[in-house]
């Protein structure tokens, strides 16, 4: 964003400097708007952290597993979570 206010400092236009720079004049503004420290990236192909809280492969194919199994399979996960927490 510097590079841009630079440029546009400089006499260039603002579209011409985005364009340069590979992002939209709308990508600049909303960038200007927001604290996009804060926000964060939001493209689809960002690299993204794991969540803390995902399951491991482990874990996942035992739910996969339990949910699959004879007694659940015709049952919705609104079904299927509070009768395995009455069993146990």
């Amino acid at each position: 964003m510097t590079l841009i206010n630079n440029a546009f400092t400089a006499g260039a236009r603002k579209t011409i400097a985005c364009s340069e720079a590979g992002i939209s004049l709308r990508t600049y503004r909303r960038w200007i708007k927001e604290d996009a420290l804060t926000v964060g990236d939001r493209r689809v192909d960002a690299d993204r952290p794991e969540p803390k809280n995902k399951l491991t492969d482990a874990e996942r194919a035992s739910v996969l597993a339990s949910c699959n199994s004879k007694e659940y399979a015709s049952l919705p996960p609104s079904q299927i979570v509070p009768a395995l927490l009455d069993t146990g």
